[in-house]
């Protein structure tokens, strides 16, 4: 459990320091246009690594020149290292085929278990290298683009989909077999709808699954036809294009799926078994995997309401489906990626929060429950890049002596560590060392692992390590000779206690020459989602844009109330029925009065802003209350009732079931209650959340003659991604700030 005396200690430990002033001649001055330049991909950049399943370490050192890269394989027990390719003649082999070829070779749209074969997309279409050879061959030659691209196990098929139908190919010979034919463009074969991708895959576009014998492909059947279509003007040609979207709204028809096998091999039109799921019994489907066998594989689903979930087993023919257990809460389930078959199948193990917080069980093949795994008042928790909803804390299992290799927040809620435990529940040891955020890849054999790490002052390195934590070797130093160039300061990490006693954890970034006799203006960035936390001991590319508002004399500050500290299902599961509500914004304008009451804080010029569910915070923050002069809502949901099914009804259920849910969570209600001058920013291709959500909540602005600011940009989706958008908004921020917040 997050402990409020040991961040309390933390803090005292690493307290605030002023960072010694970097010599002017060699200070690389922090701007804008630098935080969306190169700059900061340099300092974050790590070799770029896959275990293969021999036990060697595949790397691309991405900290080379371009010229100077190479494919090497590492043996982890005597750290050698030698190249597998010659680059400069398999691009020479690239140019043989028509393609212009790159300056050198990047990572591989996939890479075979065994090192050999890789393959990638050049224009549209697939080619395969052949690493000993170091020689391309072409795949496809087609006028539309092939994607989801795929090699087997074995390495000897290259699958992929094109025009919504699933294809595989030999990687050694020039054909192709399709293997479904129904594909158009509401029938998805293998690739994913909008809500699936988005919000049960975790933004990977992974609907389909080869079989660990490499003779058969499992893949999600989607029928988009009952979801509603949604039009965007583009502002281009002269007769502006439409592009449609299919987005399923809350409470509104969802795509249907369904699960078929396919055999990869053969003779003649491929035909598919399928799954005898009870389609009555579920509305998702969330996860497929195979079992090592190959001749069996899971499937689970998941109804509606999101409040039960069935992990189900069916024959590779599509009969004899079982359900193995069955997860129920009143609130919702969590999906996740800790399924691992052990024991030739005979046994699996699986992450559940039956008792509040996210803990790894061992059940036998019929779902018997054999042993808890882990335990305590701590969660499990995938410490990747991937989206916080992505849940996979399993990152190996030693099988052969017994144990799995986890991360988890045990040690504090905003650190996340690598540990093991026998499968037995015993033995349980932390293994990470550095405090900090460790994210851990694990060898095939359990032998070794690679460590990416990083703090809130040390940005990312990359480590070898015995299964143990024994440092092997350093594959990558912190880039910690760029960022004293940039000579900046870095925040304190504290805890702020609610009234009944929760120490809510945060940061505070504070200007370089920061006088605790004088009162600051102070900007609050908050996102707010369950389980989704803004504060935690790890590098982050937020720093660059806060020291630049350091400097304009901001402080800076985060607070995660108790429901996004990830802590455990029990505090997110406050949430339920009125998400982005009450219970967030009473713990963090707790913490703001707490702020407030700092001498050094300026009462009457506090801001806060967000994205996205941030974006929504800070309109139920300004909406409720008066704390804040001044604040800014990028691509806001103002109404569930815009949002999608899936995540919207995961907490609220639909809005015909808690009308008063929806209604008391509604910006677009609580919009005449406005307080403060309000930026309002939103892309008008935002797919994800709709420019619906602005004009909704800016039409009650208008009916209320409520004054307001706002930019618009024009095509861009939710990340407004492009870099002369980003350097046009954080200009119009700082504007924004300067005009709202500063002294007269």
């Amino acid at each position: 459990m997050f402990s409020p005396f040991a961040v309390a200690i933390f803090a005292l430990l690493v307290p605030f320091q002023q960072p010694v002033p970097v010599p002017q001649t060699d200070r690389v001055p922090l701007t804008i246009e630098w935080i969306h330049g190169d700059g900061p991909r340099e300092i974050t950049t790590i070799p770029q690594t896959q275990w293969l399943k021999d036990g060697s370490l595949f790397m691309l050192d991405l900290r080379k020149p371009p010229a100077e890269r190479t494919f090497e394989r590492l043996i982890p027990a005597s750290g050698a290292r030698e190249s597998i390719v010659d680059i400069p003649a398999a691009l020479a082999s690239l140019k043989e085929l028509g393609v212009d070829p790159p300056q050198s070779l990047g990572w591989p749209t996939d890479l075979a278990q065994d090192g050999k074969t890789a393959v990638y997309l050049f224009g549209g279409d697939l080619y395969v290298l052949d690493l000993s050879k170091s020689r391309f061959r072409r795949v496809t030659q087609t006028a539309e683009t092939e994607k989801c691209v795929q090699l087997s196990p074995d390495g000897a098929w290259v699958s992929y989909i094109r025009a919504n139908d699933l294809y595989a190919s030999p990687t050694g010979e020039a054909s192709e077999r399709r293997l479904t034919h129904d594909g158009s463009d509401t029938l998805l074969n293998g690739t994913l709808s909008w809500v699936y991708w988005e919000e049960i895959f975790g933004r990977r576009d992974i609907g389909y699954w080869w079989s660990p014998d490499s003779t058969a492909i499992a893949y999600l059947q989607t029928d988009e036809s009952p979801v509603d279509i949604t039009p965007f003007v583009d502002f281009d040609p002269a007769v502006p294009k439409i592009h449609n979207q299919r987005y399923p709204r809350a409470g509104r028809p969802n795509p249907t799926a369904r699960v078929g096998v396919v055999d990869v091999a053969g003779k003649g039109e491929a035909a598919t078994s399928w799954i005898e799921l009870d389609r009555a019994s579920y509305e998702y489907i969330a996860r497929v995997q195979w079992l090592p066998d190959a001749q069996s594989l899971s499937v689970q689903t998941m109804n509606r309401a999101q409040d039960n979930l069935r992990l189900q087993l069916f024959n590779r023919d599509g009969g004899g489906g079982r359900i193995l257990l069955e997860e129920n809460d009143p609130s919702w389930i969590n999906i996740h990626d800790d399924l691992r078959f052990l024991n030739q199948g005979t046994e699996f193990l699986w992450e559940s929060e039956r008792d509040g917080f996210a803990h790894l069980y061992r059940f036998s093949i019929d779902g018997t429950l054999l042993n808890r795994v882990t335990s305590g008042p701590w969660a499990v928790r995938s410490s990747g890049d991937g989206p916080f909803w992505l849940r996979q804390a399993v990152v190996g299992v030693d099988e052969p002596r017994g144990y799995v290799y986890f991360t988890a927040l045990e040690k504090s809620s905003i650190e996340s560590h690598l540990y093991r435990v026998k499968l037995d529940g015993t033995g349980f040891e932390r293994l990470s060392v550095e405090d900090g955020t460790h994210t851990v890849s694990i060898s095939p054999d359990g032998a070794f692992y690679v460590d990416r790490f990083s703090t809130l002052r040390t940005p990312p390195n990359l480590t070898l390590r015995a299964a143990d934590g024994t440092l092997k070797a350093t594959l990558a130093e912190p880039r910690t000779d760029l960022t004293a160039k940039l000579d900046l300061v870095y925040p304190e990490q504290l805890t702020i206690p609610t009234r009944d006693g929760f120490a809510m954890p945060a940061e505070l970034l504070k200007p370089r020459w920061f006088d605790p006799t004088k009162r600051h203006p102070l900007i609050l960035y908050v996102y707010g989602g369950p389980s989704a936390p803004t504060v935690a001991n790890k590098w982050r590319g937020s720093i660059y844009l806060d020291n630049l508002l350091a400097e304009r004399g901001f402080v800076v500050a985060m607070i995660d109330h108790r429901a996004a500290t990830a802590i455990s299902h029990t505090l997110e599961s406050k949430l339920a029925r009125i998400m982005s509500g009450e219970v967030e914004r009473n713990d963090v304008l707790e913490g703001v009065a707490w702020l407030k009451a700092q001498p050094w804080v300026d009462g009457e010029r506090v801001g806060v802003w967000g994205w996205s569910g941030g974006g929504s915070f800070t309109l139920n923050l300004m909406t409720h209350s008066k704390e804040f002069r001044a604040g800014i809502a990028v691509a806001a949901v103002t109404d569930w009732r815009f949002y999608d099914t899936k995540w919207a009804e995961f907490a609220m259920r639909t809005p015909e079931q808690n009308p008063e849910g929806y209604d008391a969570t509604s910006f677009v209600k609580s919009a005449k209650d406005l307080h403060g001058r309000l930026l309002l920013v939103h892309g008008t291709y935002d797919d994800n959340v709709h420019p619906q959500n602005a004009w909704a909540f800016i039409n009650q602005l208008i009916e209320h003659n409520i004054a307001f600011d706002m930019m618009m940009y024009p095509m861009r989706q939710h990340g407004i991604a492009d870099r002369a958008a980003r350097i046009h908004l954080d200009s119009l921020m700082f504007a924004f700030w300067d005009r709202w917040l500063k002294p007269d």
